[in-house]
């Protein structure tokens, strides 16, 4: 069963060995961020600060910050299990008997189950402060020495579009000025950016809600690239297999997760701005600072004992890194619908998301790699990716090491390098123009005679598997354990 809130996932971390309380005085003016980088580095655990300085409200930081935590979040052991439930919703099989049909009753009931549901009351609301507001009251860091002021790193920011009424919640940074104001720091091509340029263009003042801390399915799911028109609630609740509850803010005609920890209420005025940065960012180098809309706080509303929710990025790894390791194999299945003749993907740490992508295929005709790098140019946020590589389907791409060896072995660069012009991360800091640049393929799959390979390919040198077999169980006669080999390197 999925965890019900916060909370609750942190007695199943704890339960498990993967939580430590921490009683001392610690500020959360860099310092915290010092003592999470090293423990995320580590592989260590999640980490509860009992007394931030400056603040009676405990801070959890590096939930997510291991693969087996990220699944723990997730209620699976493995992603195979995500990946084959959405198989199944993509390539149903089409009943041809009763019974047939009768087998297919649970994954109907699973999705008419996932809707989020608006409830009359919950704990997110058990104190509302509208008279005294004061952000400062929460233990909101400063990561790094040169970031522009405190920020929250870990919002759940929902909005709504002025014309059609779909909702979206994303994960954006927010810069806090003083008690009751902060930035709003959202890019062009987010929705949240989407809905604020509606809003200006009608010159109508935009209500904005920001949850702290939820179950962790919520949580991972608004940081999900979905497309515009897919709720991030609807995403949590087929992720948890049971409804997201939502209760209708105080002050403001929008819903928050019910079981949420803390909640902001209030508005932008689209004529508004005012300098925000510099920051920190997962890039691993500082964001420049610039001008973005203004957030003012209405209302807070919160439980009687908050816990504070934030992470720190940076250089890799750090727990986001987890979170778009969970994307990348929750997506991959939507992914293989459009172009099936991907085997695997895999965004490595070191192209922190957008400046590297390694793809494997079964390649089926001259110049396929290059059709595939195109078409994941054309896939939503995936515009964004730099580094396209290509690599024949034996190629576990998982493992970069065996990624290089094939690039720097099979790749001619005036045949296999390619280059295209668009829309680039507007925290691209390589880029000449902000929001605009080049990217790059390279096809480092075995070449045909089509493509050029008038002199042949040669065989890749592996020894033959009965070989391998029969070294094994020598091995083993003398009690010793063997070192693992594979088919393909």
């Amino acid at each position: 069963m999925p965890s019900r809130d916060l909370r609750e996932f942190i007695e199943v971390l704890e339960k498990h060995g993967e939580l430590v309380r921490v009683s001392a005085l610690v500020d959360p003016e860099l310092e915290i961020t010092e003592i999470t980088d090293r423990v995320t580095k580590s592989g260590g655990p999640a980490l509860l600060f009992e007394k931030p300085k400056n603040s009676n409200i405990p801070l959890l930081i590096n939930t997510f910050g291991t693969e087996r935590r990220m699944k723990m979040a997730l209620g699976i052991s493995d992603y195979s299990e995500i990946e084959n439930r959405i198989q199944k919703l993509l390539k149903p099989n089409i009943p041809s008997s009763l019974l047939e049909k009768l087998s297919m009753l649970p994954m109907l009931a699973e999705l008419g189950a996932v809707p989020p549901k608006i409830v009359k009351s919950g704990p997110c609301q058990e104190v509302a402060e509208t008279d005294r507001v004061n952000l400062f009251d929460f233990p909101i860091l400063k990561c790094w020495p040169k970031d522009g002021g405190k920020y929250i790193t870990f919002p759940m920011v929902i909005t709504k579009d002025p014309e059609t009424g779909d909702r979206n919640v994303g994960t954006y940074r927010i810069q806090v000025y003083d008690e009751k104001t902060t930035a709003m720091h959202w890019h062009w091509h987010k929705d949240g950016a989407n809905h604020f340029a509606k809003h200006k263009k009608m010159h109508k003042r935009m209500e904005v809600a920001i949850a702290l801390g939820a179950d962790p399915i919520t949580m991972y799911a608004a940081t999900a690239p979905l497309p515009p028109q897919i709720d991030e609630f609807l995403l949590a609740g087929f992720l948890r297999k049971q409804p997201v509850e939502l209760v209708k803010c105080k002050t403001i005609d929008l819903e928050v997760p019910a079981h949420a920890e803390i909640v902001l209420e209030g508005y932008i005025d689209p004529e508004e701005v005012r300098t925000e940065g510099p920051f920190g960012d997962h890039t691993g180098f500082y964001s420049a600072e610039g001008p973005f809309p203004v957030f003012h706080v209405k209302a807070i509303t919160r439980r009687r004992d908050p816990i504070y929710p934030t992470i720190i990025v940076g250089q890799p790894v750090q727990e986001d890194y987890f979170l778009g390791k969970a994307t990348e194999r929750i997506f991959l299945p939507l992914v293989k619908m459009q172009l099936p003749e991907i085997v695997d993907w895999n965004f490595p740490a070191e192209g922190v998301f957008h400046n590297c992508l390694l793809v494997s295929i079964k390649k089926s005709y001259p110049a396929h790699a290059r059709k595939v790098a195109n078409a994941m140019w054309g896939l939503g946020q995936l515009m964004f990716t730099r580094l396209v590589v290509i690599v024949d389907e034996n190629i576990n791409v998982q493992n970069v090491s065996e990624v290089a060896f094939h690039v720097f072995n099979n790749t001619e660069p005036e045949r296999d390098i390619f280059f295209t012009e668009g829309p680039v991360d507007i925290l691209d800091h390589a880029s000449q123009k902000l929001g605009y640049g080049s990217k790059m393929g390279v096809d480092a799959t075995r070449k045909w005679k089509e493509e050029g390979a008038t002199r042949g390919w040669p065989d890749l040198i592996e020894m033959n598997m009965e070989t391998k077999e029969m070294v094994t169980r020598r091995w083993n006669e003398y009690g010793i354990e063997a070192p693992h080999f594979s088919r393909a390197r």
